[in-house]
């Protein structure tokens, strides 16, 4: 008789190997984990941000009455920032969040108005949009200001804006730098609830799982195990798609190996608040048919609205409400900032905080529905 004391930690690793094995043989885990996301970066990087949208701080004290801020309030293009203060306006200038800082001084009669704007090399191309729009402006005002005056007495036209402009030297803000991190989010979150959905009931569906039962195999153990095996593969990938996005595209590393670690930890973190959703669905799901349609109910939404293919701000208002409620939003923000700004772990607690409600509430949902048998 073998008196050697079963070992759960082995049985977890036994569990993960298999379960690893398994994924690398999985056409779909290979294509929305690694295809996919490589390939919207590939397209997303050669033809640039898509929809144009200019964000414009509005300094403080800034003439809000002048026309030329009435004109820009209604620009489709233009989205104007007054929610911020000076010193957040400036590092945000700095950082390229912002596009350029506009500052109009109250009008003086029979003097030219007063127009300081301030860009930033991180903009990007967007300064010079902002610029076409305010040269078109200045010139239907000077247009429609003077021309009864030049009519009646034949003088020249004198300038009707006095124009100032300062550039704030900052890194340049390429496009990858927002979409690399929106296909990781991608790339995780299909990860999470399709693999582990899929990977559960199916276990159940082929009594796998009873099986376990019948060895001394704990029922942490079998969902350690394939939990292992997942965050494994979905780091390599994660790591894979920062490679190729920093030596092929130019992707911003500010602190390099320290950043990389860092989105690593943040890549964990969503996972396994993503395989919850999973969890969820594989103990609410009837039969594999029916994994499909729930899924997409939880990752449709987080896809078009998290910011993983565009800005959350390009929404209107009533939408970016929803979309900061959900949690790929926020791994998306804190991934963007780790990457480009150079921020920390303690930098972005407040995502973290929105993904730590999130993962108690999925895993307590979890608990309730998740089946054995």
């Amino acid at each position: 008789m073998n008196s050697t004391k079963y070992s759960n930690t082995r049985a977890t690793l036994a569990i993960a190997r298999a379960s690893f094995r398994s994924i690398l043989r999985s056409p779909s885990a290979v294509v929305f984990s690694l295809a996919f996301p490589l390939i919207f970066i590939v397209v997303f990087a050669n033809i640039g941000g898509g929809g144009m949208s200019v964000d414009v701080g509005v300094a403080k004290g800034c003439d809000t009455l002048n026309p030329i801020y009435k004109v820009l309030a209604q620009n489709k293009i233009i989205k104007l920032i007054k929610d911020e203060t000076p010193d957040e306006m400036q590092k945000n200038l700095a950082k390229g969040t912002i596009d350029a800082i506009i500052d109009l001084k109250p009008m003086v009669p029979m003097k030219p108005m007063q127009v300081n704007v301030q860009y930033s090399h991180a903009s990007g191309d967007k300064g010079g949009v902002l610029k076409s729009v305010l040269n078109n402006i200045f010139y239907r005002i000077q247009s429609e200001q003077f021309k009864r005056i030049q009519q009646i007495s034949g003088i020249p036209i004198p300038n009707a804006v006095d124009l100032k402009e300062t550039v704030v030297t900052g890194r340049e803000y390429k496009y990858i730098d927002f979409i690399l991190p929106g296909q990781l989010g991608f790339s995780l979150l299909s990860s999470g609830v399709f693999g582990t959905a899929f990977v559960f009931l199916s276990l159940r569906i082929t009594l796998v799982i009873k099986r376990f039962f019948a060895t001394p195999v704990k029922r942490s153990s079998i969902v350690l195990g394939e939990a292992i095996a997942r965050v494994v593969f979905a780091l390599l990938g994660a790591l894979f798609i920062i490679v190729i996005g920093h030596f092929v595209f130019g992707f911003t590393l500010i602190h390099g190996v320290v950043t990389v670690l860092n989105m690593l930890v943040l890549c964990t973190i969503g996972l396994i608040i993503f395989m919850g959703f999973g969890f969820t669905i594989s103990g609410l799901a009837k039969n594999e048919s029916s994994i499909p349609p729930i899924s997409n109910i939880v990752t449709m939404p987080q896809f078009l609205l998290s910011g993983t293919f565009f800005s959350v701000s390009a929404f209107p208002v009533w939408l970016q409400h929803i979309s900061r409620v959900l949690p790929l939003t926020h791994l998306n923000d804190a991934m963007r900032k780790v990457a480009f700004e150079g921020a920390g772990l303690g930098d972005v607690t407040h995502q973290l905080f929105i993904l730590l409600l999130w993962g108690i509430g999925v895993y307590a949902v979890a608990v309730k529905t998740f089946k054995w048998e």
